[in-house]
């Protein structure tokens, strides 16, 4: 079996958005450029604070939905009671500016999509 990760990546202000992967690695990094547009890209949920690893993406995918049934509150609880100062997990993964570069090339890939989409 390959592992898998349940993991919660955080805004600046708080939102909160539960995920299941089998390359947190590749995820974060999606989640740091803003490559997913999507509720995590809306709401600059960038910040990884919680993860936990499964031999099996079953259990995973199980434990995922279990989280994204909790209130914020339990959601908090579980994020602190592992990082009690509620830290970027993955602060030092990945050079800054390379970040900052692929964030800015996605973005713009994004606006250019959007404004070239047939009208509805």
């Amino acid at each position: 079996m390959h592992q898998s990760w349940v993991y919660i990546v955080a805004s600046k202000h708080w939102t909160l958005y539960t995920g299941v992967t089998s390359d947190l690695s590749d995820r974060i990094w999606k989640h740091k450029t803003k490559a997913f547009v999507g509720f995590s890209h809306k709401y600059n949920c960038d910040r990884l604070v919680y993860v936990e690893e499964f031999g099996d993406i079953r259990d995973a995918i199980s434990r995922e939905k279990q989280l994204k049934g909790r209130t914020r509150a339990k959601k908090l609880a579980i994020i602190q009671a592992t990082n009690p100062r509620l830290d970027d997990l993955a602060f030092d993964w990945f050079d800054i500016k390379a970040v900052e570069e692929a964030k800015r090339i996605n973005l713009e890939c994004q606006k250019v999509a959007r404004d070239h989409e047939p009208e509805r």
